[in-house]
Order: C-alpha cells, then sequence, then structure tokens
C-alpha cells in the first residue's frame, strides 16, 4: 500500500520517528489508526450517553403525565416540523 501524505504531515511522521519513540513512519501511521479508532470508539460512547439521557427525559415528562397524543399523520408531521423549525 502507498500513502501520500502533504509535506507538514509527512515531516510530523518523521519528526515522530526522530524522536526515538517510534523505529518507523508505518509504526507512527499504525498508532495513529490506532488512536483513531480509540477516538471514534469514545465519540460513540459519548453520544450513545446523551441519547440515554435524553430518553430518560422523554420517560420522566411522560411519567409526569407531559406526554403529547399523537392521534394522526398530519399531527405526527406537524410536531416534526415544530422540531425541525
Amino acid at each position: 500500500m502507498h500513502v501520500s501524505l502533504t509535506p507538514e504531515l509527512e515531516a510530523r511522521v518523521k519528526a515522530k520517528v526522530e524522536t526515538g519513540l517510534y523505529n518507523n513512519a508505518s509504526e507512527v501511521i499504525r498508532e495513529a489508526l490506532r488512536f483513531m479508532e480509540t477516538h471514534e470508539d469514545w465519540i460513540h460512547e459519548i453520544k450513545l450517553a446523551r441519547l440515554r439521557e435524553q430518553l430518560q427525559a422523554g420517560l420522566d415528562q411522560l411519567d409526569r403525565g407531559e406526554g403529547v397524543a399523537i392521534r394522526s399523520k398530519g399531527a405526527l408531521d406537524a410536531l416534526f416540523q415544530d422540531i425541525q423549525g
């Protein structure tokens, strides 16, 4: 596989190798990809936690009798229009 990097990114990879923490550019790229995967997992967990919070808030509202009855498709469409602004 061949990967093209901008001069700035290539310089950053070379600088990482020059620190002695990595033996070569491939190690730097592998580590960056592992970090990216971990970061994506972290973002996913944050989004999931936020969704759970929002769902709980909705359930709490329903428990307090603050729900809105939707009795027709037109009412549902109107609600979605209100949400979208």
